[in-house]
């Protein structure tokens, strides 16, 4: 698991009240007018290109990626921007822009991993060449801060990116068989279910698995990193949750933090009308017991079970070692019943 501070974690508070189960659906959704875009499936033997959009990558991290796809059966592949030093970034915003359209315009490049996430994407969107993305349309994967790509790509060009694993985290075998049944054997219907729980994470009440509202959904899927949703606010990327199952995770935030964002979210024009909630875990962000305040459970529930959309808690993505992957813009089912994510049709050609 991925951490930015050491945190102590409570037990949490009580239980959600008992709803009855509902079901919305959705209708089509055609972002800004564009077709919806897959990328081709993956075999053994393409060539993956790296790129690190945000923070900078170790060279440790760096081999460590490598590593890992060529056991995958890929060909690793990356140019000299990677390795630069900006600051706390990989390079200056227009470099780390050029290296992304250059692996979308490369006709080698078969598909895409971020070598990690960290901060600095919002900064490089007005700099991404969105015609050569819609004209090469790729796999691209990553969380945490790649929300923003996510999302972003979707938005203006309909690309069916993937929410999953960086470079430097992909290191587990939950985690990698995933990727592969949604990118390299993909099946028209694919349930994903929750990893198994060391005793440690049972322990741990963040990794606590529990119904918010129960009920069914349907919609295509969003989301990623709760701080990163909102970071999108007020710009052209903003996020239009209307008939939208929305994933959320977040790491290292206070308790009144995810208060705070769930609460703009709510005042917000569409989160209302999103069709499912999917919470994953919030690693790092339950309360110390020497705080007198609400727990990250009591903050969730209080702040989503008025909504009455169907959402769950305690799904494994996010910063954790087991992080499956979703893809954003296909359509998707949700049970609360069985804390189980339907994908629903195939998210690569």
């Amino acid at each position: 698991m991925l951490k930015r501070r050491k945190f102590i974690t409570t037990a949490l508070g009580t239980a959600a009240t008992s709803l009855l189960p509902i079901t919305i659906s959705n209708t089509s959704y055609t972002p800004k007018n564009n077709n919806l875009l897959k990328g081709k499936q993956l075999k053994k033997g393409d060539t993956i290109g790296l790129v690190a959009p945000g923070y900078a990558v170790s060279s440790e991290g760096l081999e460590h990626a490598k590593t890992t796809l060529r056991k995958m059966g890929f060909i690793p592949y990356h140019t000299e921007r990677i390795i630069g030093n900006y600051g706390y970034f990989s390079n200056t915003d227009a470099e780390r822009a050029a290296d992304l359209n250059e692996m979308f315009a490369n006709p080698n490049i078969d598909g895409i991993l971020c070598a990690r996430g960290g901060y600095g994407c919002t900064r490089i969107m007005e700099l991404i060449d969105y015609k050569i993305i819609k004209n090469n349309p790729k796999v691209f994967i990553g969380f945490s801060d790649i929300t923003t790509l996510l999302n972003g790509f979707y938005t203006e060009t309909g690309l069916v990116g993937f929410h999953g694993p960086v470079g430097t985290t992909l290191d587990n075998e939950y985690g990698i068989s995933m990727l592969e049944q949604l990118v390299i054997n993909p099946k028209k219907s694919v349930v994903i279910h929750n990893s198994d729980l060391t005793q440690e994470q049972k322990e741990n009440t963040e990794y606590n698995r529990y119904v918010i509202t129960p009920g069914n959904a349907k919609g295509v899927l969003v989301g990623g990193s709760l701080t990163l949703i909102n970071a999108l606010i007020g710009t052209p990327h903003e996020i239009d949750f209307t008939n939208k199952i929305v994933c959320i995770e977040d790491v290292e935030e206070s308790p009144y933090r995810i208060d705070r964002m769930l609460t703009q979210l709510i005042e917000g024009k569409t989160f209302k009308n999103a069709a499912g909630l999917v919470l994953g875990v919030f690693a790092g962000c339950e309360t110390s017991k020497k705080t007198k305040t609400f727990t990250l459970k009591e903050v969730i529930t209080d702040r989503l079970q008025p909504l009455n959309i169907p959402a769950v808690y305690g799904m494994s993505f996010g910063h954790i070692p087991t992080n499956f992957t979703f893809p954003i813009g296909v359509n998707a089912k949700l049970s609360t019943a069985s804390m189980t994510l339907t994908i629903t049709e195939k998210a690569v050609l």
